[in-house]
């Protein structure tokens, strides 16, 4: 029987819903299979070397996971196989040609911490993203709600998504992908952002 390490660890994901507008993205739940799920976020409690990280719209935890000395029950997440499988799995879900750079960067939101309105875009960065969300079983009262919004009007929400744990969003980004995470009152917020690339980025 294959071990853990060596699974695709998101051989479950699977979009629940598509959606056109106000921009291209899926949903899907339950995208980790439950023992990678657990381990990963043991580890991103107890294990994982996080930086602060402030912007002019974010205040956040990160690092990236490509860099990190992972265990072996989660080293799956970032092997070239898993990638492609994922690359494979997010190029199918949109139709688009992705190059084969893909980044890997783990995010905490503390209480108090939120991520302000944005749409990712910038000259030769990423095209598409996936979000994993990761927790211990947020309250709504905790806050961390993943907001995507019809225009750059803070006040133009197109939907909430509630953070619950193994929840994923993946979408395309593009002058209307505007998001934001609303400000954290309770518990720990994590998430694994998968940022890919066109085929011409060059990047390795």
């Amino acid at each position: 029987m294959a071990t853990l390490a060596l699974l695709d660890p998101y051989q479950r994901l699977a979009p629940s819903h598509v959606a056109a507008a106000p921009f291209r993205y899926f949903l899907t739940d339950g995208c980790l299979a439950p023992e990678m799920e657990a381990a990963l976020l043991a580890w991103l409690e107890h294990g994982a070397p996080w930086t602060l990280v402030e912007t002019d719209f974010y205040e956040q935890f990160e690092f990236d996971m490509r860099d990190a000395d992972l265990p072996d029950a989660i080293a799956s997440l970032v092997s070239p196989i898993s990638l492609d499988a994922l690359r494979a799995k997010m190029e199918a879900a949109f139709g688009d040609a992705l190059g084969t750079h893909v980044q890997v960067v783990a995010h905490r939101l503390d209480p108090g911490q939120r991520i302000a309105i944005h749409n990712d875009m910038r000259k030769g960065g990423e095209t598409h993203r996936l979000t994993v969300q990761l927790n211990r079983g947020l309250a709504d009262a905790d806050g961390g709600f993943f907001m995507l919004f019809n225009s750059d009007d803070v006040n133009d929400i197109h939907r909430i998504l509630r953070p619950i744990s193994g929840s994923a969003i993946g979408f395309a980004i593009s002058p209307a992908s505007h998001h934001a995470v609303s400000r954290l009152h309770g518990g720990e917020r994590f998430t694994l952002v998968y940022s890919f690339y066109g085929p011409d980025n060059g990047q390795s």
